[in-house]
């Protein structure tokens, strides 16, 4: 598809002469001799640069500029004049001109300039859909959850993400710290600025000192020249520490100082770097059991523990697996080009009755093989692993959404109770079926039934 021009100039026979060149080299051009007409086109149209003459009446080439700059920052602008001067062209490009061509002008001159805008163009156009589809992957809405448990973190999220104020993670692997966490940015006025990710516990401490604060060229073997690290790389924007709570006590008095004040020096260095970012750390490690071993620095503790936000696991929040099944289930449907509808209602009991050890993580690896390896179109019990489908697994979850305070001989006939009317309407309401299924003699059956009044 090609570009589209739009061309502004009072001069009605600059105007066909610009249109002709332009469409000759390719490009779909729309030349307007009012510049009032011109700003009207834009907000209706997709254009990707402007050219536009400096003297016109009503608006100036100077006043098209600075709507264009403050409405369209993505379009370049190419001035043209025939009154040049240095002091012109100067605060032309101050303004945030792409370029500046005097009249006459070469045809070689403004197609060339003209091919660079284009590209620049493209470029800006590349980097805002990759920032929009960034933006909503990781925004605050991609986080599912209705449970008070989520609402709380995304309540939190929602308060932090406007300020300044480092944050910190808490939580079991597995229960999306760091989705919360490019939430956080890209909620923040950061989110233009780049999100700079590094596992603490990937990278041995001599290797992750160098991929935090850079090394000068020659430091140790290797360093064959400077390079920058991740503070450095996040300049302006977000750097996520995962797994803090591996950190070793000569990185963590490093971190402490950037954290005070701003500032560092690269591995070998002597020149202190003054860095802009903004920290979120996150560990699935209890830090204040960390700090009372002596494990980690207390003052780093409370530099980092400035808006705490603690991750709960999926077995606390399990009115939100649902939810995720079904969010999960689309995505692999979708990806993998399945016949896949939906769930049978045994198998959702059996998702919502599992512990979850590794949480939302493990929740999505179980639905993404079920996506692949089921037989039919609905998801049933014997398409889930085997660990899901363990029955001791199964009665531990339950018996751990029990109170914690309570009467057992009281518990123990409402759980006979509600067994019983479960075989019952499991069977058809048969009896005999339904005793069968538990173990029962019909005529025990019978007894319990007229026991709870079933």
């Amino acid at each position: 598809m090609p570009s589209n021009i739009l061309v502004l100039d009072d001069e009605r026979n600059y105007l066909l002469i610009l249109d002709a060149l332009l469409s000759d080299a390719g490009y779909s051009v729309t030349a307007l001799h009012d510049p009032e007409l011109g700003l009207a086109y834009l907000e209706e149209s997709e254009v990707d640069v402007v050219i536009t003459d400096m003297k016109m009446p009503k608006l100036t080439g100077q006043d098209v500029l600075e709507h264009v700059h403050a409405n369209y920052p993505h379009i370049p602008v190419l001035i043209m004049t025939a009154f040049g001067s240095i002091e012109s062209a100067v605060e032309a490009m101050r303004l945030g001109a792409f370029d500046y061509i005097t009249k006459p002008f070469s045809n070689e001159q403004l197609l060339l300039s003209l091919s660079k805008a284009v590209e620049m163009a493209r470029m800006r156009r590349q980097y805002r859909l990759l920032s929009e589809n960034l933006e909503e992957r990781y925004g605050l809405h991609n986080i599912i959850g209705r449970s008070k448990a989520m609402r709380t973190v995304l309540e939190m999220v929602d308060k932090a993400a406007p300020s300044r104020s480092t944050v910190l993670i808490q939580g079991e692997s597995g229960t999306g710290k760091e989705l919360v966490a490019r939430a956080i940015h890209f909620a923040s006025p950061r989110k233009d600025a780049p999100f700079v990710s590094v596992n603490c516990m990937a990278l041995s401490p001599g290797v992750l000192e160098s991929e935090l604060f850079g090394h000068e060229k020659g430091s140790f073997t290797g360093a064959v020249a400077s390079r920058r690290g991740r503070f450095e790389l996040a300049a302006g924007g977000t750097l996520f520490l995962d797994e803090i709570g591996e950190l070793g006590p000569d990185i963590q008095v490093k971190l402490l100082r950037v954290l005070q004040e701003r500032r560092f020096e690269r591995v070998g260095g002597t020149k202190e770097v003054e860095v802009d970012i903004r920290i979120v750390a996150a560990t699935n490690v209890d830090l204040r059991a960390a700090v009372d071993r002596g494990d980690f620095r207390e003052d780093l503790f409370y530099r980092l523990n400035v808006v705490a936000i603690q991750m709960p696991p999926l077995r606390e929040r399990r009115e939100d697996i649902p939810l995720l099944a079904a969010h999960f289930l689309d995505k692999y449907v979708r990806e993998n080009h399945s016949r896949i509808t939906g769930f049978s209602p045994e198998a959702l009991d059996y998702l919502n009755g599992y512990d979850w050890p590794g949480n939302v993580r493990q929740l999505q690896n179980v639905i993404e093989r079920c996506t692949v390896l089921a037989a039919g179109t609905t998801i049933g019990v014997d398409d889930l692993p085997p660990e899901v489908r363990d029955e001791e697994s199964q009665f531990k979850s339950a018996v751990d959404l029990l109170p914690a305070r309570l009467n057992l001989a009281d518990t123990l006939e409402k759980i006979e109770a509600a067994l019983l009317r479960r075989a019952l309407a499991r069977n058809d309401f048969v009896k005999v079926k339904a005793a069968e299924a538990l173990g029962l003699s019909k005529s025990l059956l019978q007894y319990k039934l007229k026991k709870y009044d079933l």
